[in-house]
C-alpha cells in the first residue's frame, strides 16, 4: 500500500490566559527537527516555562474540568520519549530488574500496559505481500495508555474503595487501600491494569494527578516531541481532534476516524485517539462493555438454570416416588399371592 502525507493544521490556537490551560502546538510533519517545531510558553507564578509538546501552563492548579489527552496517531514518531518521561516521573520498577529481553515484535518490546508500564507504545507493521510491488507499506504507531473512561468498569467493581474519580474527571487508583484483589484487572475491557510486582498492588496511569494539582502538564505530553499526545480540558481537546480528522479526511485519508471523543460507549473516554485504521488494529475494542452491561443476560441465564435445575429437581423426586410406589405394589402383590391357599 502507497504512503500516503499526512500534514497538519494550519493555525496555531491562540493563547489562552494566564493561569488556564494553553493549546497544545500544532503536530509537526513526520520528520521536522524539534527544534523547527513551535515551543509554547507562559508567564507563570514562578517565570516563564517553556518545553515542547503539551500545552504550556503555569504553576497554578488547573480549574476542576474534565481533563485528558487526545492523542493524534499520525504524527506519532515511536519515539518512546513519552514511556521514559513516565518511568522516570512516576518512578516505576523495571521489568525482571531491567534485564528485558527483546520481544522479537519490531521495536515493541515493551508489549504490553501492565503495573509497571503505564505508557506503551504499539508498532504496527502493514506491508503488502506482493514482493514484486516493492514490499510497500507503512507502521501505525499508537501511544497506548488508562482511557480514563467516563464509565469505568475497574471503578464499578472495586471492592474497597481504593478507585476514585477526581476533580478532573480522571480515574486514579490508590495504593495504600488497595488489597490486590484483581477484580479491576478482569473489569478493564481495554487490559490497562495490572498488578505492580513491587508493592502487590494494582497500578495503572494517573494521568498524572500529582502534577495537575499544581498546573504541570502530565510528562508523557510534556515529553512528546510531535505533540502526538495533547493534552487539556476535554472540551477543547474534542474540537481540536474534529478538525486534524476533517483535515485528513478532506485530503484522502479515507480510513482516519476518532475512537473514544464521544460518549458511544463507557460514556466517552478521557484519553481518546485519531486512528488511522480499524480500532482492531490498533487492538482497541470496537464495542467495549462494562462488568454491569452483562447483568441482565447473566440474570436471565442464571433464572432459567435455576427454573431448570428445579424442574429436573421435580420430575427426578416424581420419578423416585413413582418408583417407590411400584416397588410397594409389586410387594404386596407377592404377599396376596403367598397368603392365598393353593387349590
Amino acid at each position: 500500500m502507497a504512503q500516503q502525507t499526512l500534514a497538519t493544521p494550519d493555525a496555531t490556537p491562540a493563547a489562552s490566559p494566564v493561569g488556564s490551560p494553553v493549546a497544545s502546538p500544532v503536530a509537526a510533519p513526520y520528520g521536522t527537527p524539534v527544534a523547527a517545531q513551535a515551543t509554547p510558553s507562559v508567564a507563570g507564578a514562578t517565570g516563564t516555562v517553556e518545553h515542547p509538546g503539551g500545552p504550556a501552563v503555569t504553576t497554578s492548579s488547573f480549574p476542576a474540568q474534565p481533563m485528558g489527552f487526545y492523542t493524534d496517531t499520525s504524527v506519532c514518531i515511536g519515539c518512546k520519549a513519552c514511556e521514559v518521561a513516565c518511568k522516570e516521573w512516576n518512578q516505576l520498577s523495571a521489568r525482571d530488574g531491567g534485564a528485558n529481553l527483546m520481544s522479537g515484535l519490531s521495536y515493541d518490546n515493551t508489549r504490553t500496559l501492565d503495573g509497571e508500564h503505564w505508557r506503551h507504545v504499539k508498532f504496527i507493521e502493514q506491508f503488502d505481500e506482493d514482493v514484486s510491488a516493492g514490499r510497500q507499506g507503512r507502521w501505525l504507531m499508537m501511544s497506548d495508555v488508562c482511557k480514563h473512561c467516563v464509565q469505568a468498569g475497574c471503578l464499578e467493581v472495586c471492592p474497597t474503595g481504593a478507585i476514585i474519580r477526581t476533580e478532573f474527571d480522571t480515574v486514579v487508583i490508590q495504593a495504600d487501600v488497595c488489597n490486590g484483589c484483581r477484580d479491576c484487572i478482569a473489569a478493564c475491557p481495554y487490559g490497562v491494569i495490572d498488578i505492580n510486582p513491587v508493592n502487590n498492588t494494582a497500578m495503572k496511569c494517573t494521568l498524572c494527578y500529582d502534577r495537575m494539582q499544581a498546573g504541570l502538564t502530565p510528562a508523557c505530553a510534556q515529553a512528546c516531541p510531535t505533540a502526538s499526545i495533547q493534552f487539556g480540558p476535554i472540551s477543547e481537546l474534542q474540537g481540536r481532534a474534529q478538525m486534524r480528522l476533517d483535515q485528513l479526511q478532506s485530503q484522502g485519508v479515507s480510513q482516519a476516524r476518532l475512537y473514544g471523543h464521544d460518549d458511544q460507549f463507557l460514556g466517552g473516554l478521557n484519553s481518546f485517539y485519531l486512528l488511522l485504521d480499524e480500532p482492531e488494529v490498533y487492538g482497541l475494542p470496537s464495542d467495549p462493555k462494562l462488568p454491569g452491561d452483562n447483568l441482565p443476560s447473566g440474570a436471565a441465564l442464571s433464572t432459567l438454570g435455576a427454573l431448570a435445575v428445579g424442574a429436573l429437581g421435580a420430575i427426578g423426586l416424581r420419578k423416585r416416588r413413582m418408583d417407590q410406589f411400584a416397588a410397594e405394589a409389586r410387594a404386596a402383590r407377592a404377599d396376596q399371592i403367598q397368603e392365598a391357599p393353593d387349590v
